[in-house]
């Protein structure tokens, strides 16, 4: 060593035993996320699905290059959770007409839209989103609560990553949105806690000493934890939330500063009476008692998306904040840097709610979506096997079914797909803890209710032959 060298060798203080059981704990934490994740298969994908997605191949859409492509005809996939292509379709006339409006606006209006967009969006994108919420809800939706992102997922992202703090503890329903629990755990230094969900919503009691056991003082972030949660049409189960629980859990996030992130992509597709209010969103519980008071600090997100009700390849969606959230997300560096999500898109759908034709098309939406949930719950009813019961919800793409405790879903789906071409999603998919074996969820918004219901036997044929076959053994 050099004399300099040597001198500020001997200023460096020594490495403190916490700073390396710290690193040590870290390292520790990637690497079992790795092996988990990576490294051990998961129960429904076999190794010619993971072989058929390492090959390139040409792509045009998500789904294309497994074996369980939604568009090929020669399987029914139930497990896809997008809208079908006669949909598509029909939105892609629509954001036709939006786009040629706008962009002739804009070719005689200096092209603001094709320039970096306001971090948490446009005025005209806020104002035109909160009317058409507005409307879509039955209950008031403020611009300035708004933050335009690029869809749900890249919403969760930049709540996990702007509000929680970096050794945060993140609660999740025992069931849950599956690509959602590969997004919260790649926040390797975030603990996940699974919650126990009950047909009204969670166990609150439970929740509450899970926050107990895990509280800490949170460092340079708003919040020490965060519950994600799906309170109205739940993914997978379809539920709804109480009143009481809702009432419950904006009770328990104010007493323990949680923010509670609520995945709200199917709140407006609700299939009774198309007049009617959709189920209350919780944000709406959060400021309803305190109103916009000095009072009322927000511990609620309603985190949207279009994907659902438009299209999901225009990637655009928005996040409902409470003010101290809205400003974290102003001053977030992803969107200083790269200003709004999708500012052009934003543009074009703001047109497209102008011209009223958002509007249209989610009726649209809902009025095939329900015919679709009504055509597998008929089928169900007829041919699944009394044994086995099953969800019946009032909105939401998904139907969620329980078998017998013996009878294992992961290889029930395999069996289906082998005999039958036919394929959903195993319970363990949705759990932290690989659990919910004799649970399987079926999709009804991608396929037209003819095709529906021939698939939708073709699944009870699988099962009633699975059952018989594992009873027998």
């Amino acid at each position: 060593l050099t004399g300099s060298d040597r001198c500020s060798k001997s200023h460096q203080k020594p490495i403190g035993r916490e700073l390396v059981d710290a690193v040590v704990e870290v390292v520790r934490g990637v690497f079992l996320k790795f092996f988990f994740f990576y490294l051990v298969p998961r129960p429904e994908t076999n190794h010619c699905e993971m072989e058929s997605v390492r090959k390139e191949v040409p792509m045009q859409h998500l789904f294309d290059g497994g074996e369980l492509n939604v568009y090929d005809q020669k399987i029914a996939n139930l497990s896809a959770g997008a809208p079908g292509p006669d949909l598509l379709e029909e939105s892609a006339k629509y954001i036709c007409l939006a786009t040629e409006k706008r962009v002739k606006y804009e070719l005689e209006n200096k092209s603001f839209l094709f320039q970096y967009g306001p971090t948490v969006g446009t005025t005209e994108f806020r104002e035109s989103l909160a009317s058409f919420l507005t409307e879509g809800y039955h209950s008031e939706v403020n611009k300035s609560d708004l933050v335009q992102t690029s869809g749900a997922t890249s919403g969760l992202h930049l709540i996990l990553s702007t509000l929680v703090d970096l050794a945060g503890v993140i609660f999740v329903d025992e069931y849950t949105y599956m690509i959602a629990l590969s997004t919260i755990s790649q926040f390797n230094t975030m603990k996940i806690v699974p919650v126990p969900l009950e047909e009204d919503g969670p166990k609150v009691g439970t929740l509450k000493g899970l926050i107990e056991q895990h509280r800490f003082e949170a460092k340079g972030k708003l919040f020490w934890g965060v519950y994600y949660t799906m309170p109205t049409f739940h993914n997978p189960t379809g539920i709804v939330f109480s009143e009481e629980k809702c009432h419950q859990l904006i009770k328990l996030a104010r007493d323990t500063d949680i923010l509670i992130a609520c995945d709200d992509v199917y709140n407006l597709l609700h299939y009774g009476d198309p007049e009617a209010a959709p189920p209350k969103r919780l944000f709406a519980y959060d400021i309803a008692d305190l109103g916009r008071t000095e009072g009322w600090r927000g511990n609620v997100i309603s985190n949207g998306s279009f994907s659902k009700i438009l299209s999901p390849g225009i990637r655009l969606g928005w996040m409902e904040c409470p003010p101290r959230c809205v400003e974290a997300f102003r001053n977030s560096g992803v969107l200083m840097s790269g200003g709004a999500a999708n500012n052009y898109t934003g543009g074009i759908v703001s047109t497209l709610i102008q011209m009223g034709l958002a509007q249209r098309q989610v009726q649209l939406y809902s009025t095939n979506y329900g015919a679709r949930l009504q055509a597998m719950l008929e089928t169900l009813e007829t041919h699944l096997p009394k044994e086995c019961s099953f969800s019946r919800p009032r909105g939401g793409y998904f139907v969620w079914i329980r078998f017998p405790e013996h009878i294992d879903c992961v290889e029930l789906n395999r069996f289906s797909m082998e005999n039958h071409r036919v394929a959903g999603v195993p319970g363990p998919r949705f759990s932290i803890s690989g659990e919910a074996r004799n649970f399987i969820r079926l999709t009804f918004a991608f396929h037209a209710p003819d095709y529906l219901r021939r698939s939708v036997a073709k699944f009870c044929q699988s099962a009633r032959d699975f059952m018989a076959k594992a009873d027998s053994a």
